[in-house]
């Protein structure tokens, strides 16, 4: 390739945000113990970066076409990095809570100008190098995370799952401001704030009602009303976005099925594969007293076959619809979640060893052809649009499935135990309350509330699935191995932004 500098610089950035979403998974426990957190608060640090990151990203990626994409990539670095430092030294749940929000609205603005910037730098089969590159790095920082995570929490202390991304920050910056040269999109692009707004409403409304059903119920009045003020965020949501010059997304395109199909299997993908692991890594460290390098090392079996399956699957899938590799690889992960849901009192770690292959044999299929499925079911010019919105989709499934899972796992686990208990058992107080319960009933709890969770995640998978495989028919187009259409629709973006 020309230089590597650019490429480079742009997957340092990635990494470095995507590896937070899932590097706190296994030092949760930790961060409970410290800052005497409960299962709420430790929802409320996975999802409010997720949170962030979906609400954000369409919207700071319109805001970066006007304002500079390189200049609004730097702006997100260093946000991120001052939000992880104020993470490290946060000394209360609510301190940690807002600098993790703090930190995904400083990955939006990272992730969201990666390719854009890769666009204005490389083009034909660089364009398509880099874009491989990047896919592939992307992958990796989620696989490696709960790895790295173990290690650090077990070694310095949780503490330095956040302080790691100073050093780091640090060279992107610098690499970046030497190596990318500056880009913007068409000009007279208006922002749509509104819809960034009415969006991030509707997102953080309908996640706060999920989490708050798990320790109030769903009846409760504040669950009830956070849910109409979700729905009524949507209902403004999509009057702004039909009636507004440049929407982040055009509603319209819901009318297509291919697209619907997409956006639902984007979104059960991140919910059903990763809204669990938390939950099972509390349970792997609190409850079988296993060490956080060790609970982490468990999700191996996951990372290595999602790796192998997407290497291998770029080369021997090449022009397979994506119909079967999405839907295909939510039925796996759908299957894989099934799997694991035989746990009992006596359950060690290795019963998980089944279900954690099947879910990344999944993950390997789906997670390097569901961007270029989308991009496939939309014009040319929409494909900015389409971009964004899978990577919106995905992050909300996350957040959204974290936070509805726990209230799953706490409804079950209510059937053993007193509601405040199983609260504080799946909140990783396993300890605290083996002075008051005998362990095998902690443990069976604990158990079945997963084998729930489980189920109930399955469930998502095996839904998204059908509807991949029911809606997307478009003749000949939807595939996999889409690096060169994208690759293609990338630099003739450029090409016009240049003219």
């Amino acid at each position: 390739m020309r230089t590597w500098g650019p490429l480079t610089a742009v997957c340092l950035g990635t990494f470095m945000l995507l590896l937070d979403v899932t590097i706190a998974i296994v030092a949760l426990p930790d961060m409970a113990a410290a800052l005497h957190a409960s299962l709420s608060d430790l929802q409320w640090v996975m999802d409010a970066y997720a949170l962030a990151l979906a609400a954000l990203l369409l919207g700071v990626g319109a805001a970066a076409d006007v304002l500079g994409r390189r200049r609004v990539h730097v702006t997100g670095i260093v946000v991120f990095a001052g939000a992880s430092l104020l993470c490290g030294l946060s000394s209360e749940p609510a301190m940690l809570v807002a600098a993790r929000a703090l930190q995904g609205a400083g990955a939006a603005a990272t992730l969201a100008t990666t390719l854009p910037l890769l666009a204005s730098v490389y083009q034909g089969r660089q364009l398509s190098v880099a874009l491989g590159t990047w896919g592939a790095v992307a992958g990796a920082a989620s696989a490696v995370g709960p790895v790295l995570g173990g290690l650090l929490t077990d070694g310095p202390g949780w503490r330095w799952i956040f302080y790691v991304n100073l050093p780091v920050s640090v060279v992107a910056v610098w690499l970046t401001l030497r190596a990318v040269p500056e880009s913007r999109g068409r000009s007279g692009r208006r922002v749509d704030w509104a819809g960034t707004v009415t969006f991030a409403a509707f997102a953080g409304g309908v996640t706060y009602g999920a989490v708050r059903a798990g320790s109030h119920g769903w009846s409760a009045t504040g669950t009830l009303v956070s849910f109409a003020g979700a729905a009524l965020a949507l209902v403004c949501f999509v009057v702004v976005e039909r009636r507004v010059a440049d929407p982040l997304i055009d509603p319209r395109l819901f009318l297509k099925p291919a697209f619907s199909g997409v956006m639902a299997g984007a979104f059960a993908f991140n919910a059903a594969a990763f809204g669990v692991m938390a939950y099972t890594s509390i349970w792997l460290q609190t409850v079988l007293g296993m060490s956080p390098v060790r609970g982490g090392l468990v999700f191996l079996w996951l990372s290595l076959a999602a790796f192998v399956v997407a290497a291998a699957g770029g080369r021997l899938l090449h022009g397979v619809p994506a119909r079967f590799t999405v839907g295909g690889g939510l039925l796996l992960i759908g299957a894989g979640q099934f799997c694991m849901a035989f746990l009992d009192a006596g359950s060690t770690s290795t019963a998980l060893i089944p279900g954690l292959l099947l879910v990344g044999v999944g993950t390997g299929l789906v997670a390097p052809s569901v961007a270029g499925a989308a991009l496939a079911t939309v014009e040319r010019e929409r494909s900015g649009m389409a971009s964004g919105a899978v990577n919106t989709f995905r992050q909300f499934g996350y957040a959204l499935g974290l936070a509805f899972f726990g209230t799953v796992l706490t409804s079950r686990m209510a059937d053993a135990l007193p509601r405040d208990a199983a609260h504080a058992l799946a909140g990783g107080g396993a300890g605290a309350l083996r002075g008051t319960f005998p362990a095998h009933t902690l443990r069976a709890a604990f158990a079945s509330g997963l084998n729930t969770a489980a189920v109930t995640a399955g469930a998502v998978a095996v839904v998204g699935g059908v509807l991949v495989l029911a809606l997307l028919r478009t003749p000949g187009a939807v595939r996999t191995g889409v690096t060169k259409p994208a690759a293609t629709t990338l630099t003739e973006e450029r090409a016009t932004q240049r003219n």
